[in-house]
């Protein structure tokens, strides 16, 4: 029974990929016709041809990488000190801080979209790559992940690389940091799908085609200029999601070592 409802939740979750996947294939009078059909008379390539041909899908891919890998670089590099000293060392208002950082974990981007958008334009850097990863750098579920993997590993460990004269810089990068590679991987998988989807900020923060993000680049196909063409629009669709599932297949492993490891698993 219990296999029959996950194969049921699965198959909710997975048709309107499902559907996306069929509309890109399909020749543009079967998309609008009057009966539902998952697969096609005939495969229509040339949705994938026109998605290629008629916008910048390269560009956006492009852009996407740099602000995905530009996002979590900067998350890594400050996260992580910050959750190791949560963690393992002992200073006054550690549980305020720790707290503050619960506390930032409630509170939605959008609530300070505003005020995001105002100082980036008092220093006149909307519209650029910086637009769209520096409000992203600081991360409260970075540090409260990677606090609760950290807060689980021995204090003995990290004395003894003290003691054999590493610097407590070195102590994060050389050990702490090669032991949560599981849970940077869950973190990792979190801020790209969160990011790489992410329409929101950069439909505000960013008005050239040039540094579109791939969400940004996609509604191209429904401007005057390029039309409304749903097959087309299916086929970016379907190329802007596939490197994000074969990502995770590739790191779904310790995509959960890293859940469970955080203390994140139900």
């Amino acid at each position: 029974m219990s296999t029959l409802l996950l194969l049921a939740g699965a198959t909710l979750i997975l048709l309107p990929f499902i559907w996306m996947l069929s509309l890109s294939l399909k020749p543009q009078d079967e998309i609008f016709a009057s009966t539902i059909t998952l697969l096609p008379s005939r495969l229509e390539w040339g949705n994938y041809v026109k998605a290629f041909t008629e916008t910048n899908i390269p560009l956006f891919l492009w852009n996407g990488f740099v602000v995905v890998a530009g996002i979590l670089f900067f998350q890594l590099l400050f996260s992580i000190p910050c959750a190791f000293a949560l963690a393992q060392r002992n200073f006054r208002l550690r549980t305020v801080v720790f707290g503050l950082v619960l506390a930032a974990l409630l509170v939605p981007f959008h609530v300070t979209a505003i005020p995001i958008f105002l100082g980036l334009a008092a220093v006149n850097l909307l519209d650029s790559y910086a637009a769209l990863i520096l409000p992203f750098i600081p991360t409260a579920f970075g540090i409260f992940l990677f606090r609760q993997f950290f807060a689980q590993m021995s204090t003995e460990l990290f004395d003894a690389a003290r003691v054999d004269g590493l610097s407590e810089t070195a102590v994060v990068w050389r050990i702490a940091f090669p032991l949560a590679l599981p849970a940077a991987t869950a973190f990792a998988i979190f801020s790209v799908t969160a990011h790489w989807n992410d329409l929101f900020w950069p439909l505000i923060a960013t008005t050239s085609p040039e540094i579109a993000t791939p969400p940004r680049g996609i509604l191209y196909f429904r401007d005057q200029e390029s039309g409304d063409d749903v097959g087309p629009l299916m086929a970016g669709a379907v190329i802007i999601t596939a490197p994000l599932v074969l990502a995770f297949l590739f790191a779904q492993r310790k995509f959960m070592q890293g859940l469970a490891a955080g203390g994140l698993k139900g």
